[in-house]
């Protein structure tokens, strides 16, 4: 499974945390995240992660770019509901890319946690 991580500036150590909860799960799956993001897992991780650049330079761009050429198959992307984005209207295609091709997306901690759970237990292949 081609699963990426994403998480706003004051997500990312929810993102770390979720990563850490979830390594046995991630480390069988190929990953990929935006910069920052992904630089942070691998560091407190080890997990090997295809960084993209940090979302305002683009990564949520060629995050959805693999959306739509179909090589994701999963996206967690911690979103920060309460602080504006400068990048925002990167973000909004990335969701609506995912609705377009029913990419299954969590942007919060909980919902993270229910997707891995499905990962982990084989309900999401």
């Amino acid at each position: 499974m081609r699963i990426a991580l994403i998480a706003h500036d004051k997500k990312k150590d929810n993102m770390i945390s979720l990563a850490i909860k979830y390594k046995d799960t991630l480390k069988d799956h190929e990953l990929f995240a935006t910069g920052t993001t992904g630089t942070l897992v691998m560091g407190e991780t080890g997990l090997p992660i295809r960084r993209m650049k940090s979302g305002p330079l683009g990564g949520d761009q060629q995050i959805g770019s693999m959306v739509a050429e179909g090589k994701l198959d999963l996206i967690i992307f911690l979103r920060d509901p309460l602080t504006s984005q400068p990048h925002e209207p990167d973000v909004s295609a990335l969701l609506r890319l995912c609705d377009v091709q029913s990419i299954p997306l969590a942007t919060n901690q909980k919902s993270g946690e229910i997707m891995l759970e499905a990962v982990k237990s084989g309900l999401i292949k």
